[in-house]
Parts: C-alpha cells; sequence; structure tokens
C-alpha cells in the first residue's frame, strides 16, 4: 500500500514546471521559437524596412534613415488617419464593452428565460462583418432607410455620404453591434467565476446591490476587463473590411485602409512608407499587450474554471 501511495506521488501524468524542470525549460524554448517565426522575424522585416526606399520595380532600396517615418508624421492625411482611427477605436471599445458587460450582469440576474436571452444576445456573433456592415447601411440609407425616416421625423437630417461625422457614428455602431456578443460570453463567463459566497457576504454587511458590484464584483473582474479589452483594441485597431464598407475611403481612411492603399490597386507601391506605416500600426497593440499579458491569462482563465 505505501508502494502505490509512494508510486502515486512520484508519478508525473501531466507535467509541469514544478515536478519537470525539463518541461519547463522545452516550453520556454517552443514558446520562444514560435514567438521568433511568427512575430519576432516579420517584425524585424518590418523595423528593417522602415528604413529603406525601394525603386518603383523593387530591384534596388537605399538607406533614408527615419526619413519615411517623417513624412508619414508631417503629412496631414496620416495625422488625419491615426485621428480618425483612434476615435474610431476607443468609442468603439468603451461602447462594445460598457453594454455587452451591462448585459452580462442583466443574465446573470434572469432566472425565466435566460437561455433564450442569452441565445438572442449571441445572433450578432454569428453575422458575418459584411452582412453586418450592409445591415446597418440598409437601416441608414439616406433614401428610405427605416432609422433615417424616423430621424426625419423628429427633425433630424442623416446622410452619412455626405457628413463625415454621421459615417464614422455608423461605422462605431456597426462594428459595436457585431462584437458586443463577444464580449458578453467573456463577461457572463467572468461573473460566474466570482464565488457567491462574497456577494453574500457582501449583502450581510449591508452593502446594497450597487455598491456590491462596484465594490466586489469590479475588482473581481479586472482580469476580464484587461483581456477583453486587449482583444478588442487587437480587432478594432486592425479591421479593415467594416471601414472600407462604411466610409467613403476617397476622404476619409483608417490605418488599414490605407496600408492597402499603399501596397494595393489604388496607389503606386511604396515599400517604405508601408512597412514604416505597418510597423507603427502594431506598436500600440503590442506594447499594451505585453504590460497586460499576466492580466490576460487570468482572465482567461477566470473565464474557464468557476470559482
Amino acid at each position: 500500500m505505501d508502494v502505490t501511495r509512494s508510486g502515486a506521488r512520484n508519478t508525473c501524468f501531466f507535467p509541469s514546471s514544478s515536478c519537470c524542470p525539463s518541461f519547463r525549460t522545452a516550453t520556454k524554448a517552443d514558446v520562444l521559437g514560435k514567438w521568433s517565426v511568427f512575430f519576432f522575424y516579420p517584425a524585424g522585416e518590418a523595423l528593417m524596412g522602415s528604413f529603406y526606399m525601394e525603386d518603383s520595380f523593387g530591384l534596388s532600396k537605399e538607406f533614408v534613415g527615419l526619413d519615411n517615418f517623417t513624412t508619414l508624421f508631417s503629412d496631414p492625411s496620416y495625422l488625419e488617419t491615426l485621428r480618425l482611427t483612434l476615435v474610431f477605436s476607443l468609442a468603439t471599445i468603451v461602447l462594445t464593452m460598457g453594454t455587452a458587460l451591462l448585459f452580462a450582469v442583466l443574465a446573470d440576474q434572469v432566472n425565466w428565460g435566460g437561455t433564450l436571452y442569452k441565445s438572442m444576445l449571441i445572433i450578432p456573433y454569428a453575422v458575418a462583418p459584411p452582412l453586418a456592415g450592409v445591415l446597418w447601411l440598409f437601416l441608414f440609407n439616406p433614401s428610405g432607410g427605416v432609422l433615417t425616416e424616423l430621424l426625419h421625423h423628429f427633425g433630424y437630417t442623416w446622410n452619412h455620404k455626405i457628413n463625415g461625422n454621421q459615417a464614422l457614428f455608423l461605422l462605431i455602431v456597426s462594428a459595436s453591434w457585431k462584437q458586443i456578443s463577444y464580449n458578453f460570453l467573456f463577461f457572463l463567463a467572468g461573473l460566474h467565476a466570482i464565488p457567491r459566497s462574497l456577494i453574500e457576504a457582501a449583502a450581510i454587511d449591508g452593502c446594497g446591490p450597487i455598491r456590491t458590484f462596484f465594490l466586489v464584483v469590479l475588482p473581481m473582474m479586472k482580469p476580464t476587463f484587461i483581456s477583453v479589452g486587449v482583444l478588442e483594441i487587437m480587432w478594432v485597431w486592425n479591421d479593415f473590411l467594416l471601414p472600407f464598407l462604411v466610409l467613403d475611403i476617397n476622404d476619409y481612411r483608417t490605418i488599414p485602409i490605407v496600408v492597402q492603399y499603399l501596397k494595393g490597386s489604388y496607389g503606386q507601391v511604396d515599400m517604405g512608407a508601408t512597412m514604416a506605416l505597418i510597423l507603427l500600426s502594431i506598436l500600440p497593440v503590442i506594447i499594451f499587450y505585453l504590460l497586460c499579458q499576466k492580466h490576460i491569462i487570468k482572465g482567461v482563465a477566470a473565464g474557464a474554471v468557476k470559482g
């Protein structure tokens, strides 16, 4: 019997860093290798390419230092593109996460019809991005859209084709509608992971529902918030399709559209400027991810394990 216990105690069915140091070393080497192939090498190519300027045929290149970055930041159209991308990203993230959290809290409190309620909230995530964009364009069609007619009834003229602010608002609404369901699932899992004993203890101590939410629930959902925020930033900052469908790209462009313009069929190929723009577009996301990666792991784990 003692032999069996001893054997069971020393047996490592699921290797981890505590019982198998070699497994820890192999895991770190494996992660470093994958990062080198899928991140460090492409990022290094973009960094090196941003310091050169190629000729029109791509046969030769000349070292120009920081000229590509200087050209970007001295171009008013790029600064306007950066401003538009920042406004679109921040507004979409705030609207999406705030609405998803509200729906998750309501779903966590629903006892009757909860399955139907949750199913209805998940439906938008099943809609393809092009269909979501076309749907909202149809609703806000200046010549007969349902919501356009409703706005006309209240004396407000809507035409996003000639009004840039209205086009930006339409872009934010359509992008948020698509992503609310995704964030809702994360927040609902995070709420379920909070031990009910803590909420009951707060109620016994005299905390009402609102104080319990802000003093107990929100602090414990911090990892979930950060993980959802990082995923949202990576998605909305690099989103190409919805801005391309909704905005008039002759006047308004986000950073991914400008990258496509520089490299695609709408303009001449400028690899140096393209690499500099790609580097500037991925750096904010990478920095934010590296600063918050431990919270991301906690947030994903909170959605997988119930307390």
